[in-house]
């Protein structure tokens, strides 16, 4: 500006805040009028604009009211209408502001966590005992971790930081205080507690302190940045080995002049050292490093990446950026390290934490950081970076979850391990299959403790094993040793030496029947895709994993029983007859007697197996004997079930049938129920056997009991045919029948049902090879029926009074219709008639208090 441009510019400036700038500026103008001003003895003038000086705090504008207002509306909408991701953006202003070393960033975090503490859901939730929502549990894990990070910044001042510790611990003391395990301590309880504990075993739950979402920000009391490595990576973009070395530093560097920690080689022995692991940690370090890696690596997107015609999301692309070492040589960059920083996280040997949360925590964790790997695009470099990596895992000591030994709570690897072999595998197969292998193991669900864990005193190794069910995501992680195994499987296919240890590792490490039951299903549509040639090895393993699955449910119950035997025939039928021949022999391992006769046996001589396998003469004859073997071995141990599939399972055998008759009859005497001997006497009767049909509906007679009143009982169709059979048969097999059908049978309609149907047809009709039928029908006045018309009209008289004890007025019209029934059956014998008028005089006498009943009995009968 000219000097006319500036008069104007301040005039109106003051004019705009006279009241606040006049005096100001007053005073100024005398300031530089006056020769001795110290205004007038420096040169030059400040620039409003310029901003603050490189060396002067930040310091943005903060609406604190603004803030507590926000923080407030979001957490009452309850993580709903997008509150949780307005809330983490709040956070993400928090760390952008510590990251420019705004003073304004704690305490907008304080004013935020003022908020959250006055959230009245947590007095409800502690009330309640309830865990509160994964979503908010994010949110105060977020907020937990910032306060570390304040507490931890190496640039606050001691004052400062006093004072937020001392507000921390007042947050931390309140009662509504969220726990970091996620809840208010309503878990299922350490069944560890009532254990003998060791002084050199670590405590139980019960006597461990109170840890809140604040404890570890004020934990962060303790830690400073004093290390010499620290100091100097600080101070330094590049940090190598001083050229002059004190002796107590020679350690502390490798050859190349790299820093070292020193630890990750202790092998043949394991121990707990990693209390806390890396992967699933509240402040997520492994996640937090990986990202500030990759952010160097990452490519714009304007120009470097290709547009998508389609709005797909797109992975991001990297580039290799070299890390400036100081060392010639080296041909490290931020992205390999990124890579090895996620390989060394993830492998790190670390015992499952306490709590629901906590271990859902490490999974979710996992998971996140393997779908970030699977965004790298492995070149050369980095595959190098991989297998460098997972070698060092496979020999690592204590600190790795690869080594030879692990402890028995450690946290398993199988997730992990799906994602190295996957990665390595086109790359260096025998180091994949050797790192999956180790990973297959899961300590927990394991017999003993490994020879080499010195972490628990020898007293204790025999009840550690109940000590698995505090884990709550032991479900999930027994299906992702699953999903390795299976895609070790799958990756095999053709190899029969690999296969083969799979095999044997899934035999040794999974204890699930229901998972080793997917993975022989697997195995079986692996080896046998339907645009291609069976292959027998990989089919060879899936019956192997199914017949183990049998020998593990054979004694235990198991809804999927019945499928899972199915199956197993089938793969044992796409295997080849000696595999069918084979579990027929061996049955009473495998399967119950009801299974080997009803599903195997009778799949196994089906037409369709025969034709599925194209068996010839002897081939058929061989499997229909091992069959017929078995159904007899069957029906001897389980007669009531299996005698009927034995019988069925012989009936191409003349000396094989009569030996299942046998045990029928046999049997009959002992445990076999009514309904089980009626099926088989209709059974034989079906197969042209009516005596035999009749003697064992005779036994299944002398097993029946039908009462008065049980006039739908199932049996009823039983006794029917039964005595249908024995009239078909002739006069001596109905009396030899109908003195057992008085003693079981008390249901009158049922009685006068059978001597209905005695009286239509004349006996004798069913044509039996030397019988001839007189074609008379029978008297009811003689022998054997006379004593059914007898025990029919008793069962009447016993009913009537039976039913007249507690019958209402709405069952009065039902009681005469029964009555109209029972005088047809009394009438059947010549002095019937009387016999009738006797009995209703009788009735009117007993129960002329039932007035109205009597005069309805009056009207229809007299």
């Amino acid at each position: 500006m000219n000097r006319d441009q500036l008069q104007k510019f301040i005039q109106y400036l003051i004019t705009a805040h006279h009241t606040e700038v006049l005096p100001t500026a007053q005073k100024l103008a005398d300031e530089i009028l006056s020769s001795n001003s110290e205004i007038n003895q420096v040169n030059g003038a400040p620039d409003p604009t310029a901003g603050a000086s490189i060396d002067d705090e930040n310091c943005w504008h903060l609406d604190e009211e603004q803030v507590k207002e926000q923080v407030k509306l979001f957490l009452s909408q309850g993580g709903y209408y997008g509150s949780g991701k307005q809330l983490n953006s709040m956070f993400a202003k928090v760390r952008e502001m510590l990251r420019m070393r705004d003073s304004n960033g704690a305490r907008m975090l304080t004013l935020i966590t003022e908020q959250f503490m006055a959230d009245p859901r947590l007095t409800l939730w502690r009330q309640q005992g309830t865990s509160m929502t994964d979503k908010c549990r994010q949110l105060w894990d977020e907020l937990g971790a910032l306060w570390v990070c304040i507490i931890l910044n190496p640039h606050c001042k001691l004052e400062e930081k006093s004072c937020w510790l001392q507000q921390l611990q007042k947050w931390s003391d309140l009662d509504v205080c969220p726990l970091e395990d996620g809840n208010y301590g309503h878990e299922l309880p350490n069944i560890t507690n009532a254990l003998p504990q060791n002084v050199n075993h670590s405590p139980d739950s019960l006597s461990r302190p109170r840890r809140t979402v604040f404890t570890r920000a004020i934990e962060g009391r303790e830690l400073h940045w004093q290390d010499s490595h620290l100091q100097r990576i600080i101070s330094s973009d590049i940090y190598t080995a001083p050229a002059c070395q004190r002796e107590s530093e020679r350690l502390l560097f490798n050859s190349h002049g790299q820093p070292l920690w020193l630890e990750l080689l202790q092998r043949g022995t394991t121990t707990i050292t990693n209390l806390e692991g890396w992967v699933g940690h509240p402040l997520d370090p492994i996640g937090c490093l990986f990202l500030t890696l990759t952010e160097a690596c990452r490519l714009n997107d304007d120009g470097y990446m290709e547009v998508s015609d389609m709005n797909e999301s797109r992975l991001p692309v990297y580039q290799h950026v070299p890390v400036a070492t100081g060392c010639p040589n080296s041909s490290e960059s931020y992205l390999s390290l990124a890579l090895e920083v996620a390989l060394m996280g993830m492998g790190q040997q670390r015992v499952m934490p306490e709590g629901l949360y906590a271990q859902d925590k490490v999974c979710r964790n996992e998971e996140q950081l393997l779908s970030q790997l699977q965004e790298l695009q492995l070149d050369d470099e980095l595959v190098q970076t991989l297998r460098k990596q997972c070698i060092l895992l496979l020999e690592g000591g204590p600190f790795s979850g690869l080594g030879e030994v692990i402890h028995r709570e450690s946290v398993p690897m199988h997730t992990f391990a799906k994602y190295l072999f996957s990665a390595l595998l086109p790359h260096d197969p025998d180091l994949s299959y050797k790192l999956a292998l180790r990973a297959m193991r899961l300590p927990v669900l394991e017999n003993s403790a490994s020879a080499g864990d010195t972490s628990h005193p020898h007293h204790m190794v025999s009840v550690v094993p109940s000590r698995y069910p505090r884990w709550f995501t032991l479900g999930h992680l027994e299906s992702q040793q699953c999903e390795l195994a299976s895609t070790m499987l799958t990756a095999a296919k053709g190899d029969t030496l690999r296969l083969r240890t799979i095999l044997e590792a899934i035999q040794k490490h999974i204890h699930s029947s229901s998972l080793i039951f997917k993975l022989a299903q697997d195995a079986f549509k692996i080896a046998t895709p339907t645009d291609s040639g069976t292959d027998s090895t990989l089919l060879n393993v899936a019956l192997e994993l199914g017949l183990q699955v049998m020998r593990m449910t054979l004694s235990t119950l198991n809804w999927r029983r019945r499928e899972m035997v199915r199956w197993l025939v089938t793969c044992a039928t796409e295997v080849g007859v000696r595999a069918l021949v084979s579990i027929l022999q061996s049955w009473y391992t495998l399967f119950t007697p009801t299974e080997a006769t009803s599903i195997v046996a009778a799949t196994a001589v089906s037409h369709t197996t025969i034709l599925r396998l194209s068996l010839d003469y002897p081939q058929r004859e061989e499997l229909a004997s091992c069959a017929r073997t078995l159904a007899l071995q069957c029906a001897m141990k389980d007669p009531q079930s299996c005698a009927l599939s034995a019988l069925t399972l012989c009936e191409k055998d003349h000396i094989a049938f009569e030996a299942a008759y046998q045990i029928a009859i046999d049997a009959a005497a002992g445990g076999m129920t009514h309904s089980q001997l009626f099926t088989i006497a209709r059974y034989m009767e079906l197969r042209g056997y009516p005596l035999r049909a009749f003697k064992l509906a005779s036994l299944a007679m002398s097993h029946l009991n039908l009462a008065y009143n049980q006039d739908t009982h199932p049996a009823i169709n039983d006794v029917l045919w039964a005595c249908a059979l024995s009239h078909s048969l002739g006069k001596n097999e109905l009396a030899a029948l109908i003195p057992l059908v008085v003693k079981s049978v008390h249901c009158a309609t049922v009685l006068s049902d059978i001597l209905r149907r005695c009286t239509v047809t004349a006996p004798g009709l069913a044509g039996i090879p030397g019988r001839r039928s007189s074609g008379k029908l029978m008297s009811t006045d003689k022998a054997p029926l006379r004593q059914l018309l007898d025990a029919t009209i008793n069962a009447y008289i016993n009913t009537t009074h039976s039913r007249l004890t507690h019958i209402s007025p709405r069952h009065y019209g039902e009681f005469i219709e029964f009555l109209s029934k029972a005088r047809e059956t009394f009438l059947l014998p010549q002095d019937g008639h009387l016999q009738f008028a006797q009995f209703i005089d009788n009735l009117k006498q007993i129960y002329k208090g039932k007035k109205k009943l009597m005069l309805l009995v009056r009207e229809r009968f007299g």
